[in-house]
């Protein structure tokens, strides 16, 4: 998959890591990686000294300071692989190029495939972590400990391809609900005209596009589906769904945009990085507090204010109520296994996450995502020592 994303200045440096006092554990994948010790700092990536034994990070390299002043440098090399969420996709094609870049004897690769994709193979250790944008559930959870890091916001966009619109459409949840479950096939739907007055509707025949992956996105527009229009919307909720027959099916964000771009009178829901790269319209959808929202990094971030997260860090922004906010605002996580006995592994992961959840976040508003809130990243970033890296 070959994403095109905006991009602002590069990132000069990468988060500090705090690599030293590794516990014992187990790790779950084969990938290689080592550790190397050395007195001076690496180009690239800048070292943090900090007195008294306590380590902080500015990329790959962190140098603590011990008893009487000796330094020890620990640079983290090796490989890592993930796979998952094509709605973090973009943001992790840019945060590797980044990291990689600051820390040359680095290699991290990250395929797609959807969130369903990137917890089975964290299940199966294929990889090393999983991007998703939903948790495990309870009947696929493994049984070894995972760690959920929360590394970005963004909104599902209800995209469409209709000409000669005056304005944008705007929708609501019950007129939503309606056209994914084929109640509504026309543009000019009494339903969809109620949202959107003054507006020429054309008798265009509505062509509904879904995912054909297992799918966070999927999972997430549903979820809100149901929340939102409880009494309209009845085919449930998850990473896949039973569809109506016609409708059509894309592989990925990219591939649903592919097929409303090509299709006249097309509607899908895809994430809002890839909607703007696609150059596809899409619509304001009306919030709990009655406001039609557009989708936005700012009205994403809206949606992150007054949640409930859990003490894991798993959390829904889905139909938000803070007055501003998009309603259909999901949220995505790299999962890791919290035990990790190759001491290299765990290293150049924990360095990895860190960058993620420090400088990363510096990447997300011109890739169309809406960074963490400073009281999610604080704690994502607090439970990176919850890490258990080997002997």
């Amino acid at each position: 998959m070959n994403i095109t994303k905006r991009r602002g200045a590069a990132i000069a440096g990468v988060l500090a890591i705090a690599l030293v006092g590794a516990a014992c554990g187990s790790d779950n994948s084969g990938s290689s990686s080592s550790a190397t010790s050395a007195a001076a700092t690496t180009a690239g990536g800048a070292t943090t000294t900090t007195a008294g034994g306590a380590a902080t990070s500015a990329g790959a390299t962190t140098t603590a300071a011990g008893g009487g002043g000796a330094t020890t440098t620990v640079k983290v090399s090796g490989t890592l692989q993930g796979s998952g969420s094509t709605f973090q996709a973009a943001f992790q094609q840019e945060a590797i190029a980044d990291f990689q870049k600051a820390n040359s004897g680095t290699t991290i690769t990250y395929g797609g495939g959807g969130s369903g994709k990137g917890r089975t193979d964290l299940a199966q250790s294929v990889v090393n972590f999983a991007g998703s944008d939903a948790p495990f559930d309870a009947a696929s959870k493994p049984a070894n400990p995972v760690l959920y890091f929360p590394v970005l916001l963004g909104p599902i966009t209800v995209s469409y391809n209709l000409s000669g619109l005056s304005k944008p459409l705007q929708l609501s949840a019950d007129a939503l609900a309606k056209i994914f479950s084929r109640t509504i096939k026309t543009w000019n739907d009494p339903a969809i005209a109620a949202d959107n007055p003054g507006v020429t509707l054309p008798s265009t025949a509505i062509t509904v596009v879904h995912r054909s992956d297992g799918s966070g996105t999927t999972q997430n527009f549903t979820q809100y589906l149901m929340a939102a229009a409880p009494s309209s919307w009845t085919l449930g909720s998850g990473s896949t769904v039973q569809w109506p027959a016609d409708t059509q099916a894309g592989n990925g964000n990219t591939g649903v945009a592919q097929i409303v771009t090509q299709t006249s009178g097309a509607v899908g829901y895809v994430d809002l990085s890839d909607a703007i790269a696609s150059k596809l319209s899409y619509a304001n959808i009306k919030n709990s507090s009655g406001k039609y929202i557009e989708p936005t990094p700012d009205s994403a971030s809206a949606a992150g204010e007054g949640i409930t997260v859990n003490a894991d860090l798993t959390f829904s922004a889905i139909n938000s109520p803070a007055p501003t906010a998009y309603p259909i605002t999901y949220q995505s996580w790299v999962l890791v296994y919290q035990t990790q006995t190759s001491a290299g592994t765990g290293q150049l992961l924990k360095a990895y996450l860190g960058y993620l959840l420090g400088d990363g976040q510096k990447l997300l508003p011109d890739l169309d995502y809406a960074p963490l809130s400073k009281t999610l990243q604080a704690s994502a970033v607090k439970q990176l020592d919850q890490l258990k890296i080997g002997a």
